[in-house]
């Protein structure tokens, strides 16, 4: 089993948030000294509690100060930018760390809608456009050419070189799930905080409709799910507290740091909130090592999966760093 790590740079109360970076950075080089197969970190905008808003900056970092872990983008939403500049960023990275960037991209805005705005004040169709911008980067990206006719046809993203990034398309419902299958690429689900949306109507939906490309001729898909592991079950569910906490304000349209362990335990839960927890607690897999990895391991055997891609929020970095090692571990990773 492939394990990888997907970072949201998650801010936390009573610190400055430039802290989650550098802390995202430290823990992209612990995963790699650890085994990961890839370290993926997402974009959000206008966020209180995920500062994550440029990962082809992040990338750039974790890329220059790793050495075998491959990095990437979960995602670029790309409706926010044009994909020619999106393609030169990426060859960039590319050149930094060659043959280990994966680019996923996202339909979704990361953001409300008066920040989606802001990002791009003259959007013209932008979403129904999607898939097009998607066939216009594989080709920036491999260097192969645009279709004949196509107005950019002689615009070349650089800088080239022998290797290139492998674009994922990603996704928490149907469309994602489709739009991968017909264009031939790689697919990852966003099962942790898909609750609305089975997880595995979405990986058949893609498996059964794939259609074999000339880089890609068999499907591959992964999920993200959220996992927490810590020495025992008691610590694991005291150091998910703060994420329990931001995901119910979350429903509020709340977006406030992370509460500490000791703050977010010290708030009684209303019925609906403790109803809700529990929802949260049947998708995230929190607990011991050994209760995270059965469960991981039963997730991977009914989606026939050979990677999942973990997503872990603490208050503090050193709990976090604890789950990734005592996860590689368990699954006998090697660095």
């Amino acid at each position: 089993m492939k394990l990888s790590v997907l970072d949201q740079s998650t801010a936390a109360k009573g610190k400055t948030q430039d802290l989650a970076i550098r802390e995202t950075i430290a823990a992209a080089k612990h995963c790699d000294a650890l085994g990961y197969h890839r370290y993926w970190v997402s974009e959000h905008h206008n966020s209180g509690n995920i500062v994550g808003t440029a990962p082809e900056v992040l990338m750039a970092a974790i890329g220059a100060t790793t050495t075998r872990i491959r990095i990437g983008s979960a995602g670029v939403m790309l409706p926010h930018y044009a994909a020619f500049k999106v393609a030169e960023q990426f060859r960039v990275l590319e050149a930094i760390a060659p043959g280990r960037v994966d680019l996923g991209v996202g339909r979704a805005p990361g953001s409300d809608r008066l920040t989606s705005m802001a990002l791009n004040p003259h959007p013209e169709d932008v979403h129904d456009q999607f898939p097009r911008q998607i066939q216009e980067l594989q080709c920036w990206l491999s260097g192969a050419p645009l279709p004949e006719g196509h107005p950019f046809q002689r615009v070349v993203a650089h800088p080239t070189g022998p290797t290139f990034p492998t674009m994922w398309i990603l996704g928490s419902s149907d469309y994602g799930a489709q739009l991968a299958a017909y264009l031939g690429m790689p697919y990852a689900f966003a099962y942790f905080f898909s609750y609305a949306f089975d997880v595995d109507r979405a990986l058949a939906l893609y498996r059964d409709n794939y259609r074999p490309s000339e880089l890609h001729p068999k499907p591959q898909c992964t999920i993200c799910v959220f996992a927490l592991a810590a020495d025992t079950e008691a610590e694991a569910l005291y150091q998910f507290k703060p994420r329990e906490r931001a995901l119910i304000e979350r429903e509020f349209s709340i977006r406030q740091s992370l509460a500490s362990p000791e703050e977010a335990s010290a708030r009684k839960l209303t019925p609906d909130e403790q109803a809700f927890s529990q929802k949260l607690l049947r998708h995230a897999i929190v607990g011991s090592v050994e209760q995270v990895k059965a469960r991981l391991d039963e997730l991977a055997k009914r989606l026939q999966l050979d990677e999942l891609v973990i997503v872990t929020w603490t208050y503090d970095l050193a709990p976090r760093l604890r789950s990734y090692e005592l996860l590689a571990q368990a699954y006998g990773l090697k660095g």
